[in-house]
């Protein structure tokens, strides 16, 4: 089993409910367990800035379903709580993002892992963070803790007792 890191977002119609209720979905599949969860944090919106702001985390599961596959059941999760696809970097119920998948380097049409933007992306970065040791290793970009040092924590929040 490949372990795996699925980025979590929400913006619209209660995300911190809409997080707790994707990762409470993901541990109905008989195909993934989940290894933990990181903290929740709030961050300013990425694309345009008329939107809420968000909640993410990261999540760590290990799974015997290819890529793909579990892109498709991220995809079926998204769609069952709401997502609706209308605008690049829009307001979402719900974001679920395959940010590792083991050590692969995958480029398709339909994936690209390590997750494009990862190195720049503090909202995901620092989760990421709450999960793995400061010499983890992001295939093709370096260490965690070198990535961090260049993604300063401004505009995220770590919120308590989620």
């Amino acid at each position: 089993m490949d372990k795996v890191f699925i980025g979590l977002g929400s913006n619209l119609d209660s995300p911190v409910s809409q997080l707790k209720n994707a990762i409470e979905s993901l541990k109905q599949l008989e195909t993934l367990t989940i290894q933990n969860v990181s903290s929740f944090y709030s961050s300013s919106p990425m694309g345009p800035q008329d939107q809420p702001d968000y909640i993410n985390a990261v999540i760590e599961i290990s799974s015997v379903l290819t890529a793909e596959q579990l892109l498709d059941e991220l995809q079926n999760i998204e769609n069952e709580q709401g997502r609706v696809r209308k605008q690049r970097w829009g307001a979402r119920t719900l974001d679920l993002d395959i940010l590792l998948y083991g050590n692969d380097v995958i480029d398709s049409e339909r994936l690209s892992v390590p997750h494009s933007g990862i190195s720049e992306r503090n909202f995901v970065l620092y989760p990421l963070r709450d999960l793995v040791d400061s010499n983890f290793i992001i295939p093709n970009l370096g260490k965690i803790s070198a990535l961090l040092a260049n993604c300063p924590m401004d505009g995220i929040k770590r919120l308590n007792d989620i």
